[in-house]
């Protein structure tokens, strides 16, 4: 009983240190994305469309931050840092393939699973770090791509949370809806970033920094559906067939993985074995 209880004191703490390390980048993320529907004047310096680069120069450093201190407080061993290294290089590869022509993008479907086995901490850092990677590999580096980076991360970490007792066609099933919610939500996200600037200040669908939440936020999803259905709808579709046509045997492989490399990965005890 002793035993049980120290175990879970011990997730307990783990989870407590995860979320505040995470916590950060997850606010000024959130900041970032969504400061037009509640911030009246883009007066503060990284809000202007010509500074929004920089960015990269404040997640970047915290991402490596959160990694740094994952590997000294035990969330990562080196085996787990290594399988990091690897799947990072893969995502990145595989962002080639489609570089977003038209949603194409069939890096969702890997990162989805990924997270899925290997749980939120891991994921979180596997999510920014092969988003830029992938980036400074395509030639995709632009305001967008600490944006990207954030959503990447966001949404790798929290197939993570998927509970681990779920499996088989549920588990398939399960995924594919989360899927589905999480290549529209990055859809939302980076559209979001990007309607101040895009649209102008002239049009029925434009961004007013006096008008209220509620009204910026209907300009904003008509934009949306006007604009992105074309991409966002072959996201889903082509991550859901991937996930449909490769769930079973990727996730078997990664679950053995994780059980023979004895990993240390996150702060829920996915992974985690007595040496």
């Amino acid at each position: 009983m002793m035993f049980y209880l120290r175990r879970l004191i011990s997730k307990v703490k783990m989870l407590k240190k995860s979320t505040f390390l995470l916590l950060p980048i997850s606010i000024l993320g959130l900041i970032s994305f969504t400061w037009p529907l509640f911030i009246p004047q883009s007066n503060f310096f990284l809000l202007r469309a010509e500074n929004a680069k920089w960015l990269v120069a404040i997640i970047l450093p915290l991402a490596i931050l959160v990694f740094v201190l994952e590997i000294n407080h035990g969330a990562l061993d080196a085996k787990a840092v290594a399988l990091l290294g690897v799947f990072a290089a893969l995502v990145s590869a595989l962002r080639l393939v489609g570089a977003g022509a038209i949603g194409i993008e069939p890096i969702w479907f890997l990162l989805i699973l990924i997270g899925r086995v290997f749980g939120p901490n891991f994921g979180f850092t596997l999510g920014i770090s092969s988003i830029f990677i992938s980036g400074l590999i395509s030639g995709g580096v632009g305001p967008w791509l600490a944006f990207q980076m954030i959503a990447g991360g966001w949404i790798t970490m929290c197939a993570g949370f998927i509970p681990r007792k779920i499996t088989g066609k549920i588990e398939v099933f399960i995924l594919c809806i989360y899927a589905i919610l999480a290549t529209q939500i990055f859809g939302i996200l980076m559209n979001l970033q990007l309607w101040p600037w895009l649209v102008g200040v002239d049009s029925q669908l434009s961004y007013i920094p006096s008008d209220s939440v509620s009204s910026n936020l209907q300009r904003f999803l008509i934009f949306h559906l006007a604009t992105s259905l074309a991409w966002d709808i072959p996201r889903a579709v082509l991550t859901v067939a991937l996930i449909l046509a490769t769930a079973k045997p990727i996730l078997i492989t990664l679950k053995r993985a994780e059980v023979k490399l004895n990993l240390k990965v996150n702060a829920h005890g996915k992974g985690q074995m007595a040496a």
